[in-house]
């Protein structure tokens, strides 16, 4: 079996192969050549935590992927010097069975996540787009902001944290990395953040609107990852209602997905207004953006076909970069 740790599966995983991965595993998702059953909830009472257990197969043309995901989510730890999120993805030869690999699956989370972003990005934001706004300076922030400096060629890019200094050691931390310009700005106010902004990329644990509808500006694209229960929400209601709305799963998001379902109870959408799967604009199925002033945005709540399919990619690469350490198993 081989082990890969969080340093090794940052290595093993670049942003622009992990968009590309994130196609694929979104075109599987929707022409159903991958099983994903909803994500099972454990509670932890005595800790006020939660594991949440994620299992996917995938099989397309010559890429083949089973795994598991195991997140749990801690508010106790960031106290006692511990990540919020802990998480591991084991992976098997779909062949066999047999366990093949053990990867650190917070960094794997944090890469997946942004990529599904990223794909959302490059296949509906405008192609001129070159302001971008974050909101949340944790890990899911910083591959949201590589993400979409990986999609479009990103100028400006504000973040928005309620805590400034976190804000502040965000931008000091990504300026300049890779892709992403050194043109960072803490935005003071929620407007500053988002009223120039082509892309807005929210990846927060809030469970009430993170900005307000009247400062998004028209042609703006909007990835929301956030907001995966029911009782969250990132989005305005009346945002989600003007824009038109792409999907990861529609199963899992009107199951999990504050942004969608709370716009529902309002009355001021139905199952109708999701135009799409992402996977269905990959496949040529439906289409993506119509117009430059058109409003769009990407809902997504996570699903197990990411990590398998970004755990494939990662392996290929770690054998070939010589990552990892090897054990019997």
């Amino acid at each position: 079996m081989l082990i890969l740790n969080a340093t090794e599966v940052r290595q093993a995983l670049p942003m622009k192969s992990a968009i590309a991965a994130m196609k694929d595993a979104y075109a599987a998702l929707s022409d159903g050549t991958a099983v994903a059953p909803l994500r099972t909830r454990l509670p932890i009472p005595s800790r006020d935590a939660v594991s949440l257990f994620m299992p996917a197969y995938m099989k397309k043309e010559s890429t083949e992927a089973l795994a598991v995901k195991v997140v749990s989510l801690y508010p106790s730890n960031p106290p006692r010097g511990l990540a919020y999120i802990q998480a591991a993805v084991l992976v098997f030869d779909a062949e066999t069975g047999r366990a093949i690999a053990l990867l650190e699956g917070s960094a794997l989370t944090a890469i997946r996540t942004g990529a599904g972003s990223g794909a959302a990005i490059d296949l509906l934001a405008r192609k001129d787009s070159n302001v971008v706004a974050i909101f949340g300076a944790g890990p899911q922030g910083k591959t949201q902001l590589e993400a979409a400096c990986s999609a479009r060629n990103i100028e400006t890019a504000f973040i928005y944290n309620p805590t400034t200094s976190k804000a502040e050691s965000f931008a000091n931390e990504m300026a300049g990395r890779g892709n992403i310009p050194n043109d960072i700005r803490v935005a003071k106010t929620l407007q500053e953040a988002i009223q120039n902004a082509d892309i807005i990329c929210t990846a927060t644990g809030s469970t009430k609107p993170v900005f307000e509808d009247k400062d998004v500006k028209a042609g703006t694209h909007i990835s929301a990852i956030g907001a995966y229960t029911p009782e969250m929400q990132e989005l305005p209601i009346e945002t989600v209602a003007r824009s038109r709305i792409i999907v990861d799963s529609r199963a899992t998001v009107m199951d999990e997905a504050g942004d969608i379902v709370k716009a529902m109870k309002a009355g001021l959408i139905t199952e109708a207004n999701i135009h799409a799967e992402l996977g269905e604009i990959v496949l040529g199925l439906k289409s993506g953006r119509q117009s430059d002033d058109e409003i769009t945005f990407f809902k997504s709540v996570g699903n197990a076909v990411q990590d398998a399919v970004a755990a494939q990619v990662a392996l290929k690469n770690a054998h070939a970069m010589k990552l990892g350490v090897e054990v019997e198993f």
